[in-house]
């Protein structure tokens, strides 16, 4: 399991890369934060996610798992967006809660629901 965490690392770290531009573009252009993060989730997400099906679990992207992986990560996304708007973190605090956030909880679930082959 410890080599499917660092491949999946490692994607999440191109991942991020390109959810924080999306999410500064977005905020600097007046957007909320909840809005920013989604709308960042929605550009990095389908790399993710096929990236990690296909060099990650090795396993076929298919629609049920894309929609499964966009609902699950979606749901971080804008909760931690939300909880960020509410408690008025600053943009800083909220990429670095959602990327340890969805790192870790993200895993867990591609791991044993999303990517999961049944033997």
């Amino acid at each position: 399991m410890l080599k499917l965490f660092v491949r999946y690392s490692s994607i999440g770290v191109i991942n991020t890369l390109v959810h924080w531009l999306v999410f500064v573009v977005f905020y600097l252009q007046g957007a909320s934060q909840l809005i920013a993060n989604l709308a960042a989730f929605c550009v990095a997400v389908t790399f993710s996610f096929f990236f990690n099906a296909r060099w990650t679990f090795n396993t076929e992207p298919t629609t049920i798992r894309y929609v499964l992986y966009v609902f699950f990560m979606g749901s971080v996304a804008a909760g931690v967006g939300r909880l960020a708007d509410h408690a008025h973190f600053a943009p800083l605090i909220t990429l670095i809660t959602f990327s340890l956030t969805s790192l870790i909880s993200g895993f867990f679930y591609s791991n044993f629901i999303v990517f999961r082959v049944k033997k």
